[in-house]
């Protein structure tokens, strides 16, 4: 039998091979990436994205969105919903993240941090979850750290590295500690890839899935630890 870490480095090895190991590139600037994950809460890619380009083409800076009357930058980010609270928590992260770094509007300072110090600074802003800066610690600065959206979860608690009730808060912690540092990147990115294409939320479709004779949803089993498997089954 396999242990979790074992495992999670086993799903990592046969999607590296399927679809090539993910290298890391930064996305975005950590304050972009900050201000873009709270566009994208409750809506589509689709929608988060027009919002946040409309944002950056209605105000020139930072201190222009900060600054703004706060119903002109509700009209900015309609087109991501709910713009009536996520207008004034832009302005608030913006307002906290100026006071707090000497008028600057940016999050550079965080490079210097340590990933627990940046995340507890992180999560110390206006509105700011454990999921909201783990995508900033892990997209914008490259930290071994794991965001848990729908699709990992998914994947994550039908392999069997938790049970579905857990949340997913716990999920984080959980996952944090089962993968090996080296691979939290790639885990994340494949897992996102197999959630959106192969391990889908209704239909499943396990009878394509690489990854099926390792999955304890698979095998009808609802819980840790995953089944007893072979490390390098025969393809």
């Amino acid at each position: 039998m396999l242990s979790p870490s074992e495992l999670a480095r086993e799903v990592v090895r046969r999607l590296d091979a399927l679809h090539g190991r993910p290298v890391w590139q930064q996305r975005m600037p950590p304050l972009e990436e900050l201000i873009a994950c709270i566009l994208s809460q409750h809506t589509s890619d689709n929608n988060s994205w027009r919002a946040y380009q409309r944002l950056r083409e209605r105000f020139p800076t930072w201190e222009a969105v900060m600054k703004a009357p706060v119903e002109e930058v509700e009209e900015a980010i309609r087109p991501g919903g709910l713009a009536s609270s996520k207008a004034p928590r832009i302005q608030a992260v913006l307002r906290a993240v100026a006071e707090h770094n000497e008028g600057r509007l940016n999050l550079d300072f965080l490079q210097n941090m340590d990933t627990e110090s940046a995340r507890r600074y992180l999560l110390s802003l206006p509105g700011v979850g454990p999921k909201t800066a783990a995508i900033v610690l892990c997209f914008s600065l490259g930290r071994p750290v794991i965001p848990v959206d729908t699709h990992v979860f998914r994947v994550s608690w039908r392999l069997g590295f938790f049970d579905r009730k857990v949340g997913e808060a716990k999920a984080h912690d959980l996952l944090q500690q089962i993968v090996p540092e080296e691979d939290i990147y790639p885990f994340h990115v494949h897992l996102i890839r197999h959630g959106r294409q192969v391990c889908k939320a209704q239909r499943p479709r396990c009878e394509q899935c690489p990854l099926a004779d390792i999955c304890a949803y698979r095998q009808g089993i609802t819980t840790t630890p995953p089944p007893a498997i072979s490390a390098h089954p025969s393809q």
